[in-house]
């Protein structure tokens, strides 16, 4: 339907599996990656990409006008996943978040314009709703984001609605629960609970554990953006959610059994500030263009855990820059 593909921040988590995916659907897709590879982006995470004779790679900050100017000539799609994405960094660095998150959108969403862009996806997150405390979010309800992550992409994500209004570019939003499976960065809750119990760490819950969240595995949520690719409707804002809400606590329970660990690995620590107590989406809209998850939470945990217990040369050395940034954070005990 499109030719030539620009994925921004493919070299991360959710980016390295949706370029596979396009790959996979069409062995001669023409697929440009360009990211900046900052802590969280992994050239392993495209490995055997190369392969392929459609395949490029640019290494570039979506904020540098110059890069972008030059990267976009002979692409028709831009899907957007660069971000900074870590509700605990935003909260002690924030500038990184309001460059990356706002700046560079738009830096994208300008030069898009200018170059006649025929689809632009702007990822955001199910975060910008804020606190899910009675029904599940719909697409049209306020939006109350309560860090400084999910206030720098709600500011994209309704910059990006402003292009589709103001200039007519053919704009699409997604907002997605949380995303697990393969390749995740190991500061992500799942991966990082996976990744203590394997060396024998004890995993760190903020407050009681009770907040919850709806886990979409991430094959399931790519598969729901090539879906608004061919099928969405431009200037519309789609929830993508697997109706998987589990507390904190339930995911240690699940993670544990899949590893034989006992409870006594988890370590309450002091809840951090704004923490959003529950995040849940009506995807009904999406649901009828015909996407639906395929992938069960108990099936895709058991895999994802098979994953990291196969591949530590993978994720030890990530541990390693994460635990220097992350020293002294967890370091205090919530009072039981």
């Amino acid at each position: 339907m499109f030719d030539g593909f620009l994925v921004t921040g493919a070299a991360g988590f959710i980016g390295s599996h949706f370029v596979k995916l396009l790959f996979k659907e069409n062995p001669k897709a023409k697929v440009t990656v360009l990211d900046k590879l900052t802590y969280a982006g992994n050239p392993n995470n495209l490995k055997g990409l190369e392969k392929f004779n459609g395949y490029s790679f640019v290494k570039g900050d979506i904020c540098d006008k110059k890069t972008v100017e030059k990267t976009f000539p002979g692409h028709e799609v831009i899907v957007n996943f660069a971000a900074e994405s870590a509700v605990d960094r935003s909260i002690q660095e924030p500038d990184a978040f309001i460059k990356s998150d706002i700046f560079g959108t738009y830096t994208l969403l300008e030069e898009s314009r200018k170059q006649g862009i025929k689809k632009f996806i702007q990822i955001s997150t199910d975060e910008v709703y804020g606190e899910a405390l009675e029904k599940p979010f719909e697409e049209t309800d306020t939006l109350m984001p309560r860090s400084p992550y999910s206030a720098s992409k709600t500011a994209a994500d309704r910059l990006a609605y402003s292009y589709f209004t103001s200039y007519g570019l053919p704009v699409i939003i997604t907002r997605s629960s949380n995303n697990y499976g393969p390749f995740a960065y190991p500061e992500k809750v799942i991966p990082l609970f996976i990744t203590n119990i394997l060396e024998g760490k004890k995993i760190p819950i903020y407050g009681t554990g009770k907040n919850s969240r709806d886990w979409l595995h991430v094959r399931d949520n790519c598969e729901a953006i090539k879906v608004l690719i061919e099928k969405g409707i431009d200037g519309e804002v789609y929830n993508i959610g697997a109706g998987n809400e589990k507390s904190v606590l339930e995911l240690v329970d699940a993670i544990s059994k899949e590893l034989n660990a006992s409870k006594d690995v988890i370590n309450f620590v002091v809840d951090r500030p704004g923490h959003d107590r529950r995040y849940a989406l009506n995807c009904t809209k999406i649901n009828s263009l015909g996407w639906k998850p395929k992938i069960s939470f108990e099936k895709g945990i058991k895999e994802t855990v098979k994953w990291y217990k196969e591949n530590e040369a993978y994720w030890k050395p990530l541990k390693k820059d994460l635990e220097r940034f992350a020293r002294g954070y967890w370091s205090k005990e919530a009072k039981k």
